[in-house]
């Protein structure tokens, strides 16, 4: 289902970025992880996003846009009135926020999915979930080995 938006001028990417340029500066790995997110949520295989598949396209990205953020994107890089976003538009948008990831702050965010409790530590329980739902079949001693890796004061969890 497509919402309908008012229309703004399209942004000329070449006036921000080129996405030729962007490929360039990004690592292979991060550009299959752009393709790939893309790919998964263009259910029907057009080349284009609407809002609900650009919505979790970005979330699988890991960045949270709130409802308005993603309109305002579609506004900006709908190419023909589809109220969609394209593929190269959704590239070059996407791959400026990989390119702008802040290092510490992608490891503060990995580490608050391990710490479900809010402990400020990652706890046996905690890993062992996480194991669980990545579909990993690890034993405790594994889990535990991995906490003495990283336990600097011994209190059986990681910091």
């Amino acid at each position: 289902m497509s919402l309908p938006l008012p229309r703004r001028a399209h942004v000329n990417t070449a006036q921000t970025r080129a996405p030729s340029q962007l490929k360039k500066e990004l690592l292979e790995e991060q550009k299959q992880e752009i393709r790939e997110a893309f790919n998964l949520f263009d259910m029907n295989n057009d080349g284009y996003l609407d809002y609900h598949e650009l919505k979790v396209a970005i979330r699988a990205l890991g960045f949270e846009y709130s409802k308005q953020e993603v309109l305002e994107l579609i506004r900006e890089y709908d190419r023909d009135d589809r109220n969609q976003m394209h593929y190269e538009d959704f590239f070059a948008v996407m791959g400026e926020k990989v390119l702008n990831r802040d290092p510490l702050e992608e490891i503060r965010r990995a580490f608050r999915l391990f710490d479900d409790d809010n402990t400020g530590k990652i706890s046996l329980r905690n890993l062992r979930r996480v194991a669980k739902e990545l579909g990993e079949n690890l034993t405790d001693e594994e889990l535990r080995a991995m906490i003495d890796e990283f336990d600097l004061d011994n209190d059986g969890e990681s910091k």
